[in-house]
């Protein structure tokens, strides 16, 4: 394995993350609603720093203060900090939380790279707070140089959120000591639907106890309540070091918003959780704090595209694919549509794909997609038996959704795109399909695999069925036989890709929450599909 070791990047983390520590996890559940800011008259940044879609000589740097404060960040080759080059930043106010990010640019490629970032008052820029600092490998331009990335999603959902008899979210502990060169996190990072209550019960008698907020105590409805779920998750201090260590390239799913929902929804009057019904209202409203909480090129204030989906260049051996399954959906029926030009991509972002696809000269093309492709995931919310991703189990020729996925397929196969492996999270379980047309009902494609993973701290519950239009066939499942079991239970899950810089090789591991690893494919480069 030739990816290049990196022996000081720790030894500076346990030094520059002190800042982003001192959050400590209130010492029993419901003690602390948020992180207790000392008002000193210096802004604070207690909720740490994350960068996210790292390019070969760029990055986006996130922070939230406690108050208005300028955002300054200084980089620099060594932890020493001397001769630092100064980035300055956006003011942050109450429009945006008091979040930022700064885009870092002109940087050397595939280096380590060490900022801080501080915040001044906007009055006497001379006054500045404590410093937090963190580090990032920019993308090598280098073959030989490989690279490493881990996968997941589904954080905080059905009720279990950070547990301090449990260690918090002990996973990103794990993920961290791999050292990845970023996290690609598949959806949802919030549960916006899903309160989280002081305590629930365990099987065995026990009890769960939660860490506690306001705006956790009900469903998103109103901007601070999805503002307030982000800054949930960030309490954990195992995030928040994860956070300053590795990079994130981040999508959403449903539970940004609301379970399985799609654009044109209005909620049902007998959820009597919500006031506002109207789907759209509240996935603008989520879209914005998602915009706010995470450093998402296509998102910032003034990008352009203002959209989720988007590529991301990781050097000559990987090209990211980022899929937005959600905004563009058509609405969640049966499924068993004989035309359907819409699908779950919308028609624009098909074309672009395809688009991307063919221009991509990676040896591999990862296409993030945050639902799975032949996993059968229903959706009974509006009490009927609708379909929420692709597949319906019907296992013979396309319908519905399938249509689109059809079309893509063969589009890869009849120009020869080689390299593609299709990631996902969210059905709460980890799992490997191949995709063969020789089992298949549509065979106008080449072979390809899936590979499913999480949850990062949900419910777990069991495996999806099979829909044997693509021909898929279950390698590897590891997943409860009851629903909704709690991390204490175990069945939390995260992926692990490495690609060699000499061979070319693509290796998959599928790990449990503390790196163990449950299953591992290796894939050839060069394969029409793969």
């Amino acid at each position: 394995m030739s990816h290049r070791p990196l022996p000081g990047r720790r030894s500076v983390l346990r030094g520059s993350l002190a800042a982003s520590a001192a959050l400590a996890l209130p010492a029993a559940a419901g003690a602390g609603a948020a992180p207790a800011f000392a008002l000193s008259g210096r802004p604070g940044a207690g909720w740490g720093v994350q960068t996210g879609d790292v390019t070969s000589d760029s990055g986006l740097v996130w922070v939230r203060s406690d108050r208005p404060a300028r955002m300054i960040v200084e980089t620099s080759a060594t932890e020493s900090f001397r001769n630092p080059r100064r980035w300055h930043g956006p003011l942050l106010g109450a429009d945006t939380d008091f979040t930022g990010t700064t885009r870092l640019h002109g940087l050397p490629s595939g280096e380590q790279i060490h900022y801080r970032v501080l915040l001044a008052d906007p009055d006497d820029p001379r006054r500045t707070g404590e410093p937090v600092a963190g580090t990032f490998r920019t993308v090598s331009g280098k073959r030989r140089d490989g690279v490493r990335f881990l996968w997941s999603g589904d954080l905080a959902g059905q009720g279990w959120g950070i547990n301090p008899d449990f260690g918090g979210y002990t996973i990103y502990r794990a993920m961290a000591q791999l050292d990845p060169d970023f996290f690609l996190c598949s959806g949802d990072n919030i549960y916006a639907d899903g309160p989280i209550s002081a305590t629930a019960a365990l099987p065995d008698g026990s009890t769960w106890r939660n860490i506690t907020t306001e705006e956790k105590s009900k469903v998103a409805e109103t901007l601070a309540e999805f503002r307030g779920n982000f800054r949930y998750n960030l309490l954990d201090t195992h995030l928040r070091s994860f956070n300053a260590q590795v990079p994130s390239i981040i999508q959403w799913d449903d539970h940004e918003v609301r379970n399985n929902w799609y654009p044109g929804q209005t909620i049902l009057d007998s959820d009597t959780r919500y006031t506002e019904k109207r789907v759209d209202v509240l996935a603008g409203r989520a879209r914005r704090a998602f915009s706010e909480y995470f450093p998402v090129s296509t998102l910032r204030p003034g990008a352009r595209e203002g959209r989720v989906h988007r590529v991301l260049h990781q050097g000559p051996l990987l090209d990211v694919f980022v899929l937005d399954m959600r905004t563009y959906r058509n609405a969640n029926s049966p499924d068993d549509q004989t035309v359907d030009p819409q699908g779950i991509l919308g028609r624009e972002q098909l074309e672009w794909l395809k688009r991307e696809l063919s221009c991509s000269r990676a040896v591999w093309k990862v296409i993030a997609a945050d639902m799975p492709l032949g996993l059968v995931v229903p959706d009974t919310t509006e009490g009927k038996p609708n379909i929420e991703a692709v597949a319906q189990g019907d296992p013979g020729a396309p319908l519905g959704r399938e249509l689109q996925i059809a079309e893509l397929l063969r589009y890869i196969k009849h120009r020869r795109i080689t390299g593609t492996v299709w990631l996902t999270a969210d059905v709460h379980h980890t799992s490997a399909q191949h995709y063969q047309p020789s089992r298949a009902a549509f065979t106008d494609f080449e072979p390809f695999w899936e590979f499913v993973s999480g949850p990062l701290n949900a419910g777990a519950f069991p495996a999806s069925a099979l829909d044997g239009t693509f021909g898929p066939e279950r390698v590897f499942v590891k997943a409860p036989t009851a629903s909704n079991v709690s991390p204490a239970g175990g069945y939390q899950f995260f992926g692990e890709v490495d690609i060699d810089g000499h061979s070319g090789e693509l290796t998959v591991r599928l790990r449990e929450a503390d790196g163990t690893v449950l299953f591992t494919q290796v894939l050839q480069p060069g394969r029409v599909g793969q």
